[in-house]
C-alpha cells in the first residue's frame, strides 16, 4: 500500500485525478481515503436503488457523502432508476448521478451527441483530443 500511495501521488502530480468506484462494497476501504489521493468516490448502486425507500441506504448515502465533502473530494451515484431517487439526491447535494435512467452505456461520441443535443449543456463540450494527442 506504500508503494501504491507514492505511485499514485506520483501521478497525481501529472494532473490525474482518481476515483474508488463502488464505494462501501468488496474491498474499499476507509483506510484508502486516508492513504491514497483520491478525488472522486462513487457510491455502489446496491445502496442508491433503494434510496427512496429504505432509511439505511439513505443514512448511509448521507454519511458518504458528509464524508467526501468533508475531505474535500466529489461524489458519484451509481444506479439512478427513478426519478424519486435522482430527486432525493440532488436534494442531499450529491455532484454527479449515473443510471439507466439517464442513459444507458454509450461511446463517447454518442455521449457528445446526447450532451450536445440537451440545451442545458450547450457551450459546455469541446472536442475530445484526437485519439495519442498528448
Amino acid at each position: 500500500p506504500e508503494l501504491a500511495a507514492q505511485a499514485l501521488g506520483d501521478i497525481k502530480k501529472a494532473g490525474v485525478n482518481f476515483a474508488i468506484d463502488d464505494f462501501g462494497t468488496g474491498y474499499s476501504s476507509l483506510s484508502y481515503l486516508q492513504r491514497f489521493p483520491l478525488d472522486v468516490l462513487k457510491i455502489d448502486r446496491s445502496f442508491v436503488m433503494d434510496l427512496a425507500t429504505n432509511r439505511d441506504s439513505r443514512q448511509i448515502v448521507k454519511a458518504i457523502m458528509g464524508l467526501t465533502k468533508g475531505l474535500s473530494m466529489e461524489v458519484v451515484a451509481e444506479g439512478i432508476e427513478s426519478a424519486d431517487t435522482l430527486s432525493l439526491l440532488v436534494k442531499l447535494g450529491c455532484d454527479y448521478v449515473q443510471g439507466f435512467m439517464l442513459s444507458r452505456p454509450v461511446t463517447l461520441q454518442d455521449a457528445l451527441v446526447l450532451v450536445r443535443a440537451n440545451k442545458d449543456f450547450q457551450g459546455c463540450v469541446s472536442e475530445p483530443p484526437a485519439a495519442g494527442a498528448a
